[in-house]
């Protein structure tokens, strides 16, 4: 039988200090939301590294299986199973959360998605919930390095709807969602780790 489990090397070199900022960003969360889960390697670790909460991965209906065969081979009460989720649509299945979590995942959406990205969790956080986001951003307008500046080309020419984000830009959308900016990480590989908190 084929294992339906996909490994990802950018996931293994950046669990470990991810976790390191979301045992800190989390620490009184119950309830975690992963957009685009991908593999599912995030959630089983961070899952397992944060047993306080629960932690519900999400994605689009392809990756589901992966997802669920990690979660199957790792057997963790607080990680239930995935649910598919389109930031494009109008409803996601997770209804409330107290935090929000993605990784890798503006930059391939298209900046349309990344709006309706922002709707969604407007709708599902919680009053005080965080909202952490990891990845490539650049800096109005400027790459701060030129890996993310070759990373960017290389994402354009493959979809020109997609690429590095302006963080300024997402802030923005951040702060329609009655989200302030409380926290910015700088992360191996010139990634950022941005956190939010709601205030309503």
């Amino acid at each position: 039988m084929i294992d339906p489990r996909q490994t990802s090397e950018a996931c293994a070199r950046n669990r470990v200090p991810i976790l390191e900022v979301l045992r800190v960003a989390f620490a009184h969360t119950t309830r975690v939301v992963e957009v685009g889960a991908g593999t599912g390697e995030h959630a089983v670790f961070f899952a397992g590294g944060l047993p306080h909460l629960l932690w519900q991965a999400t994605d689009v209906a392809a990756h589901l299986p992966g997802i669920a065969a990690w979660r199957d081979a790792m057997n963790l009460p607080n990680l239930p199973a995935p649910l598919e989720l389109d930031v494009d649509a109008p409803v996601w299945p997770a209804d409330t959360a107290d935090g929000v979590f993605t990784a890798n995942t503006l930059h391939i959406m298209s900046w349309y998605s990344v709006r309706r990205f922002f709707d969604g969790v407007g709708r599902v956080l919680s009053p005080d919930g965080i909202l952490v986001i990891y990845g490539p951003f650049s800096n109005g307008g400027e790459h701060t390095a030129a890996s993310n500046a070759r990373f960017d080309a290389f994402l354009r020419a493959r979809d020109p709807r997609s690429g590095v984000r302006d963080w300024i830009a997402v802030d923005t959308l951040a702060r329609g969602q009655g989200l302030s900016l409380c926290d910015d990480h700088v992360m191996p590989a010139n990634n950022r780790m941005l956190i939010w908190r709601r205030n309503l």
